[in-house]
């Protein structure tokens, strides 16, 4: 980060007799006009939109396509005006309202979840030390379109999954039914699952530990997804080491 800006939000200062104060001054405006009481788009698109209002953000999935999302990286919020798309990095704690699934989300340092999640918590059990065992729920509502979502229902790192939950709650069209798993294993929790309102899976698994922040993917069958929505919820063991010295 340089030392020309501020060391949170990254707002640029203004430089002692500095030309054109203006510039620097309205840059860092946008920014917060981007960063106060962010509403965000979706965090799903994951192909760069093609004409943006002013001021419009998204939060950029991994895997994104075109322009200048192609070459972000993954969860930074994407900014646009006066015909200009800005890459603005959350930092953890950051929270936003994502309209297209009409709740709010936490940036956790490494990914974007449900801050109704971050409360979906319970601890089982606590050392003298500080170390912990959580039994927690990440739960999300995935709208769904084209033949695969990567869902914002993500996998912590060095979770131990113990089954991921399903409920249709908007029939889905397009489809004859879908897959529930993670990429390179579409069925893992579920597959031929009902696409009609209300069908629901409770897709058990034997305790699997993820190494790295893992997206749940719903795969469609029989046909793509054109419209319905998704509840995914996965059920899983956190862990804390011992507190620091």
């Amino acid at each position: 980060m340089s030392d020309a800006a501020t060391p949170r939000l990254s707002l640029p200062y203004v430089a002692a007799g500095q030309a054109q104060k203006h510039v620097t001054v309205n840059e860092g405006l946008a920014r917060l006009d981007g960063l106060v009481q962010p509403c965000v788009i979706s965090r799903t698109i994951a192909i760069q939109p093609a004409n943006p209002a002013d001021g419009a953000l998204w939060i950029r999935p991994a895997a994104a396509t075109g322009g200048d999302w192609a070459s972000a990286p993954a969860q930074r919020l994407m900014r646009f005006e006066a015909g200009a798309w800005e890459s603005i990095a959350p930092a953890a704690g950051f929270t936003a309202w994502i309209v297209d699934e009409g709740q709010m989300a936490v940036f956790t340092g490494s990914a974007w979840v449900a801050l109704s999640s971050t409360f979906t918590s319970l601890t089982a059990a606590r050392s003298p030390f500080g170390a912990n065992v959580r039994i927690e729920i990440v739960e999300v509502e995935a709208s769904l379109t084209g033949a695969s979502v990567v869902t914002a229902a993500v996998i912590p790192a060095r979770a131990i999954v113990l089954g991921v939950s399903t409920r249709t709650s908007a029939a889905v069209t397009g489809a004859i039914s879908y897959s529930c798993g993670v990429a390179g294993e579409t069925g893992k929790f579920g597959s031929s699952l009902g696409v009609a309102l209300n069908a629901s899976n409770i897709g058990v698994v034997g305790p699997t530990a993820y190494y790295a922040d893992t997206p749940v993917v719903l795969t469609a069958a029989g046909g793509s997804f054109v419209s319905g929505k998704v509840r995914v919820a996965i059920q899983l063991l956190r862990f804390e080491a011992p507190a620091a010295v």
